[in-house]
This record gives C-alpha cells, sequence and structure tokens, in this order.
C-alpha cells in the first residue's frame, strides 16, 4: 500500500479514536444529564426523549451520505468539517437557553457526529497496511465502547457537581485537540473516488426512509402511527434500492451488495450483532432495578461490565485477527454473545445471584469485542479503494438499523406481554415473562448473524 506524503498515521489513529470517543460519550453522558436538563427548562418527557432520539437519528440518517462523500472529496476534508461542526455545535449546547434551541442543535451535532463516524474506518484503513490495520481498528473499536460506557459515569458526576451545562462544555477542549491534529497530521490523503459524481437526489431518499422506520421504531407501541411510519420507511428504503441500479454513480452501488457476497453477508452478520446486544442493557437496567431493588448507581455499575469487556477485547480481538481468519474469529465471537444471550434467557428470575447476571454480562460482552474488530476489519477490507467510504458507513448503518430493530423488538415484546401496565411489584411475574422472550428473540437475532457469518466464505483482500 502506498503510504500518502505529510500524514502521521499515528497522529491520524489518536485524531480518530477522540472522535470515536466523542460521538457516543455526548449520547451517553447527555443521558444521564436529561432529568437536570428538564428541570431547569421545564421540558416534557417527549421533549427530553428528543434531546437523544433526533442525535441519533441524524447520524443514522446521514452517515451513508457523507461516506460516498468523503470518498469523493477526501475523506480528511469531511473528517475535519465535521470536528469544527460537532465541537462549534457542543460548544453552543452549553449555552442555550431553551428546549427548543437544546433539539434543534441535537440534531445538527448529530449532523457532525456523521461526519465523524462515517470515514473514520476508512481513514484508518487509508493509512494503514492490511497486515497492521487489524489492530487499529481494534483500538479505534475500544475508544467508541469506552465512549459509550464512560458517558453516563462522567456525565452524572458533571452533572452533579458542576451542572449539566458542563456536559457539554467539557467535550470541547478534546474537540480542539483533534482538528490541532487532524490539520497537522492528516493532510493530503487522497481520494478514493476522484471524479465521480455525488447522489444528492440517493441521499435525500435513503435520509427518508431511514428517518421514518427510525422514528416509527422509536414509537412502535404508538398505534397507528408508529407501524405505519415503519412501514413508509420500509418502502422508502425499497424506493432507494431501486433507484441506486439505475443510477451511473450511486450513492451505493447495488452491485457491491449483490456480487460481493463476503461483504453483504459481512454487513449482515453486523446487523444481526448489533440487533441482538443493544436492547440487553436496557432490559438488565429495568431488571435489576424493578426486580432485584438495587439503586440506579448500583445498577450502573453492574451494567457497566458488558461494555467494559468490550473495550477490553476488541484491541485483543484485532491482534487475533492478524493470525486467524476475521470471518472465524467474529463468529466464534458472536457465538459467545449467543450462549450469554440464552443462559441469560434460562438463569433470570426474581431469587437469580447478580454474580450470575454479571457473568452473562461478561461473557456477551467479551463476545461483541471478539466479534466486531475482526468484522468491521472485514468489512473494509472486502471493497475496492474507491469505496472505503461506502463500507464504513454501512458500518455504521447497520449499527443504527440494528439498534432500532433491537428496541423494536422490545417494545412490541412488552406491548404483548403488559399491554399499558406499569413495571411494579405486582406486575413484576409478566415483566420477567416480557425479559425472557426478549433475551430469547435477542439470541435468535444472534444465531441469524452466526450462520451469515459462517456462510460468507473467503475474504478477497482488495488493499
Amino acid at each position: 500500500m502506498q503510504q500518502e506524503k505529510n500524514i502521521s498515521p499515528g497522529m491520524v489513529l489518536v485524531t480518530v479514536c477522540i472522535a470515536q470517543f466523542m460521538a457516543p460519550f455526548m449520547l451517553t453522558s447527555v443521558g444521564v444529564a436529561l432529568p437536570s436538563l428538564g428541570r431547569e427548562m421545564n421540558a416534557s418527557a417527549m421533549q427530553l426523549g428528543l434531546v437523544e432520539q433526533l442525535y441519533v437519528l441524524s447520524i443514522a440518517m446521514a452517515m451513508l451520505t457523507f461516506g460516498r462523500f468523503g470518498d469523493i472529496v477526501g475523506q480528511n476534508k469531511v473528517f475535519l468539517t465535521g470536528l469544527v461542526f460537532f465541537t462549534t455545535l457542543t460548544f453552543s449546547l452549553s449555552f442555550t437557553r431553551s428546549i427548543e434551541m437544546v433539539m434543534f442543535q441535537r440534531f445538527f451535532q448529530g449532523i457532525g457526529g456523521a461526519m465523524l463516524l462515517s470515514g473514520s474506518m476508512a481513514i484508518v484503513a487509508s493509512v494503514y497496511p492490511p497486515e497492521v490495520r487489524a489492530r487499529k481498528i481494534g483500538i479505534v473499536s475500544a475508544c467508541t465502547y469506552a465512549g459509550l460506557s464512560s458517558g453516563p459515569v462522567i456525565g452524572g458526576y458533571v452533572t452533579a457537581h458542576l451542572g449539566w451545562r458542563f456536559v457539554f462544555a467539557m467535550a470541547v477542549p478534546f474537540g480542539l485537540s483533534a482538528i490541532s491534529m487532524c490539520i497537522y497530521g492528516m493532510r493530503n490523503i487522497s481520494r478514493n473516488a476522484p471524479g465521480e459524481k455525488m447522489d444528492w437526489k440517493g441521499s435525500f431518499v435513503y435520509a427518508v426512509g431511514i428517518g421514518l422506520f427510525m422514528t416509527g421504531a422509536a414509537h412502535a407501541r404508538q398505534m397507528p402511527m408508529g407501524p405505519i411510519m415503519i412501514a413508509i420507511g420500509i418502502q422508502g428504503l425499497t424506493a432507494f434500492f431501486y433507484m441506486e441500479k439505475k443510477t451511473p454513480s450511486p450513492l451505493l452501488d447495488v452491485s457491491l451488495l449483490s456480487n460481493n457476497r463476503f461483504f453483504t453477508l459481512s454487513c449482515l452478520a453486523a446487523f444481526g450483532n448489533y440487533a441482538a446486544t443493544f436492547g440487553i442493557t436496557f432490559l438488565m437496567s429495568l431488571f435489576l432495578q424493578y426486580a432485584k431493588g438495587l439503586s440506579p448507581r448500583q445498577a450502573g455499575f453492574i451494567l457497566l461490565l458488558q461494555p467494559l469487556m468490550q473495550v477490553i477485547t476488541s484491541p485483543v480481538a484485532g491482534r487475533l485477527s492478524e493470525r486467524i481468519e476475521a470471518a472465524k474469529l467474529a463468529t466464534a465471537g458472536m457465538l459467545a454473545s449467543s450462549i450469554g444471550l440464552l443462559l441469560a434467557a434460562i438463569t433470570v428470575g426474581t431469587d437469580t445471584s447478580l454474580w450470575v447476571i454479571a457473568a452473562e454480562l461478561i461473557l456477551i460482552g467479551s463476545g461483541f469485542g471478539i466479534f466486531i474488530t475482526p468484522n468491521s476489519t472485514a468489512i473494509m477490507g472486502s471493497v475496492e479503494r474507491r469505496q472505503l467510504g461506502v463500507a464504513s458507513g454501512m458500518i455504521g448503518a447497520m449499527r443504527t438499523l440494528g439498534m432500532a430493530v433491537s428496541m423494536t423488538s422490545v417494545a412490541v415484546i412488552f406491548s404483548v406481554f403488559m399491554g399499558d401496565s406499569a413495571i411494579k411489584p405486582e406486575t413484576i411475574p409478566e415483566f420477567i415473562i416480557s425479559m425472557k422472550v426478549g433475551l430469547v428473540v435477542a439470541a435468535l437475532f444472534s444465531f441469524l448473524g452466526i450462520a451469515v457469518s459462517y456462510g460468507r466464505g473467503k475474504q478477497a483482500r482488495y488493499h
């Protein structure tokens, strides 16, 4: 692989790691600050929900677009613009005076986050040769989960001692550092697809389809609008794929999905894995607080075990995938998560020991960490250089779609088994049944991921 001039791979890695930490950190840290923010601004529960939802929604809507746009104009340019935009919006949020402006700015903060995340893996893949790429992607993945797992702890502490505004303000120095390193260490990265045109029409249809699907998924229990939005979103995504087949320079080359079996099945494996694991934290949080009587703080420390294991195992999996075939290692990781999910479904109950729950979370988190790094490395290595941004964007798209499907499944299960009943001592038996069913469904998603992961075959490397 030819190394571009005026590029410091180490500085590139640090910059990408900061970005991969900041974006998820701004999701989970703000989540624990919402009650304080809501009290100050007299916000409704729906408005507080939108503060989080709009951030995730805009990232999902724009991820694939900026991945492709970065291939055309240069991933470093999109990444730097995203850093400036994201840091500016984060800083401005610490001065916002109305809940409406918080929601507005959170949506555009998510756009900046999409610009950061969409090309991160593509940038790492372009500056590191294949023989060391996996361990670098493992480090990046570890930073992502470090942001997710440390957000509630740091955000809660800062909110309690300094106020919710400092949750936004404290991220600004990290953004400024990343901007400086990006300017001086990420110059002259060659464009992956120079001369190709951007498919803005396809970008719009994709964004609308994803937006409707995820919004409907978030409100799946609200009849009939939730299911209607999901259905229209799926129709929009179907129309998007039909359009892309006829577009000379598409946002997503559909032939990449139809002709590159390894890439397609690797993406589906990622979808299955996220659909299986994302809802676990939500279910376990409710279980530990309502069924086991733990405080939010105590439950939080137990739940921290899963992302902590992901932080630990992701870099290790990166090094292992340099000696073991990535597809086999990823499949083994997903198998471990599946076993953890099934054990949780069998053992969960009001008399279940906290040590058993902790062991199951450790197994699920370890399996996820072992899966994600080799799978992401396999995806990035299975496409041509001009498609690196699209591949990076697809990783993000599968993550957000998997998360949406996971939470939709949980909502439907609770609707079937508990209806509109609140979780209280007299409804704990119904809640336990709902949770068992949810864990079994999660395990089925994981086994689906195992099947497609095992069936993807051998990887043909392009770079």
